[in-house]
């Protein structure tokens, strides 16, 4: 619709005019909720095979990265230190906990440097220096050279916020679903490798003697052969990075001046403070954390409760049994994000799928309660249905996190500008890391509080949790629309 006239409007509107009219724009979309659009009018649904591959493959490097050590690190511990064994679980978890402690400093940090000089270049500052980093670490002789390099790779983590923000801008209303489920599905693959490759390549001079026995440089440095593994990897994902992945972040441009070039995109930036009060971006933050959250309390207590005694409140089950559970686990996961998430995404939109998402969880919580009241009975029918509630737990259950895909759309749905969505990751990235340094603690203290003292029967953890996902679907009322159904309205 043309714009009305006044005696007061320009009859000829200049560049200058445009750029401020801008800044007028701005504060409106502050103030009623609406995020500020790129101007780029983008409306292919055909996704961009090579760039989402590309982060695909990078973001399938970073959990590589970070749980290749877990197989080695008590090993290494006790070899640096000479530690005895009793002390080796106290430095092994503060060096595992390091690399989530400094994420929470420089998230934010990261993503607002994303936002002022590009994505790109942050990705493969961020990739290069997780990778000399993970490479320094596996070379260490001392604890304290451990503990150094774990905080260098933490400090260069910032890869993640910028591949998701990266992601975003690739994508339209369409497509966005099938992108962030492929991406979902990358970050799986790397969770299931890291641990497989640090297994199969540390200490290579014992494992595999007729190969490595003799030679110098793989007894003085058991697990570099890891970092070398994750070194060439790295290399390739950085090259084909600075080669074929293109920029993303489209600063407004003026053709007859720089300056106003530059004014028009910091029109669009926004303080720390002006972000977090402008509608509706604490609240998607929170939303995502919520989720976070009870991901973390569930992931932490789950292998305790399969091992616990039925008596007690666990389920009694042997290693061999909880692996091939939480094989099911996750394999169900990875089935959900690739199979369902697009559809159910398209149907319902970001926020409605999330509601389902937080829905399912306070019955996955109870499920496990009646699981083991189930067990506790012992009849041969109180057994079966055991068994149809826990073959429940691990296939339905793991659908729940779609929730978090669907919450971080929700947080790029709610950013004021797509300038600043690099910062309001980093912001939602910083406080998962600060939930995660705590919540996996607190939660197993909690849980073994309930069964070595028999409160409710050995469930409190779990009462604890069923109210805190109740809340989750509360709050999710009140987070953004989906761009999809917003634009469907228009």
């Amino acid at each position: 619709m043309a714009s009305e006239s006044t005696e007061t409007t320009p009859l000829l509107h200049t560049k200058t005019g445009d750029a401020q009219s801008n800044a007028v724009t701005r504060s409106s979309a502050i103030e009623n909720g609406v995020p500020l659009s790129d101007g780029t009018g983008q409306e292919s649904t055909e996704l961009p095979k090579l760039q989402i591959f590309l982060l695909c493959f990078a973001r399938t490097m970073e959990p590589v990265a970070f749980f290749a050590i877990f197989p080695f690190i008590g090993p290494m511990v006790q070899r640096n230190g000479n530690l005895p064994e009793s002390d080796v679980g106290f430095y092994s978890g503060l060096i595992e906990s390091l690399f989530s402690v400094v994420q929470v400093f420089v998230f934010i940090l990261w993503g607002r440097l994303a936002d002022y000089i590009g994505r790109k270049p942050v990705m493969i500052i961020t990739l290069t220096g997780m990778i000399v980093g993970t490479m320094a670490y596996t070379m260490a002789t001392t604890i304290p050279q451990m503990i150094l390099f774990r905080c260098l790779a933490g400090v260069f983590s910032g890869s993640r916020l910028v591949m998701r923000t990266m992601l975003f801008e690739h994508c339209t209303p369409e497509n966005e679903a099938k992108a962030y489920s492929w991406f979902g599905f990358a970050n799986n693959i790397g969770t299931t490798l890291g641990p497989i490759l640090g297994g199969v390549l540390a200490d290579p001079a014992a494992q595999y003697r007729g190969v490595f026995e003799g030679i110098a440089f793989f007894e003085t440095f058991p697990y570099a052969l890891v970092g070398l593994a994750l070194a060439a990897v790295g290399i390739v994902g950085i090259v084909a990075t600075c080669l074929f992945l293109e920029e993303t972040l489209k600063l407004d441009k003026c053709s007859d001046s720089s300056n106003l070039g530059a004014q028009a995109a910091a029109q669009q930036r926004f303080s720390m403070r002006e972000l977090l009060k402008a509608p509706k971006v604490a609240i998607t933050i929170w939303v995502y954390t919520h989720f976070m959250v009870l991901a973390f309390a569930v992931t932490a207590i789950m292998p305790i409760y399969l091992f616990n005694r039925v008596a007690i409140g666990g389920v009694g089950l042997s290693s061999p049994q909880i692996s091939a559970f939480m094989a099911i686990q996750g394999a169900s996961q990875a089935l959900w994000l690739l199979l369902a998430f697009p559809f159910l995404q398209r149907r319902y939109g970001s926020k409605g799928l999330s509601k389902m998402c937080a829905t399912v969880y306070p019955f996955v919580f109870a499920g496990c309660i009646l699981l083991n009241a189930f067990l506790r009975i012992g009849t041969e029918p109180a057994t079966a249905s055991a068994g149809i509630v826990g073959l429940l737990i691990a296939m339905v259950g793991p659908g729940a996190s779609m929730g978090f895909t669907c919450a971080q759309l929700s947080i790029n749905d709610a950013s004021p500008s797509p300038h600043i969505l690099a910062t309001i990751n980093g912001i939602s990235m910083t406080s998962a890391s600060i939930m995660r340094s705590f919540v996996p603690g607190v939660s197993t203290v909690i849980f073994a509080v309930g069964v070595r003292s028999q409160v409710l029967w050995g469930y409190l953890a779990w009462v604890i949790l069923i109210p805190l996902a109740i809340t989750l679907n509360i709050c999710i009322d009140y987070i953004p629309d989906s761009r999809r159904k917003g634009e469907d309205e228009q």
